[in-house]
């Protein structure tokens, strides 16, 4: 199973950015019937640890060591704000970064990964890079829509929230991925 560690958005701060999301011109060019692959609004999420694929019989060990990690943190306050893109031409990727006390979502992070690794299960060692990915538009609009796009996340302050929960998340990749819920726990 694949699978990776989140925290979520609450209902009005995501009622807040999809007020952004609809203006941006790669949200225009979906409802034109481009496949600009714009981020489902259940699916918004921050990657805090990516494990990818897991053998299923370590699905218990994972959720352990989440609620190990999220027992240890306290809750803190970010917002949504910036953005850019990762990526270039067919892999261009549009996202909106994270304000407030990052240095708190970043020893989250590092919590759940220390006891991701303290458990052997393994994940993606690359850095945290806080973010929430809004679309993976590729070269299926021109780079005038995305760099507008940019521009405009880029622009973007979105309202306070408190980071109170951590979520173990198990995705089904494809065109149009879903994701479920597997287990949230309090900091």
């Amino acid at each position: 199973m694949r699978l990776f560690v989140a925290v979520y958005p609450p209902q009005q701060v995501a009622d807040d950015f999809a007020a952004c999301v609809e203006r941006l011109r790669v949200s225009q060019a979906m409802r034109a019937g481009v496949n600009t692959r714009v981020a489902a609004r259940d699916n918004w999420h921050v990657t805090l640890a990516f494990l990818g694929d897991a053998p299923d019989d370590r699905g218990a060990d994972a959720a352990a060591a989440v609620e190990r990690a999220a027992a240890l943190a306290e809750p803190f306050e970010v917002r949504l704000t910036g953005g850019g893109r990762f990526g270039r031409r067919r892999f261009t990727i549009l996202w909106v970064g994270l304000g407030g006390e990052v240095p708190a979502l970043a020893g989250l992070s590092k919590g759940v990964r220390r006891e991701l690794k303290r458990a052997r299960l393994d994940f993606d060692p690359k850095p945290l890079r806080p973010h929430m990915t809004v679309a993976r538009p590729g070269d299926r609009v021109d780079l005038a829509a995305v760099d507008a796009d940019r521009a405009a996340l880029d622009a973007y302050e979105g309202p306070p929230w408190t980071v109170a929960e951590v979520v173990l998340v198990r995705s089904h990749p494809g065109p149009k991925p879903t994701y479920d819920r597997l287990g949230a726990w309090p900091l």
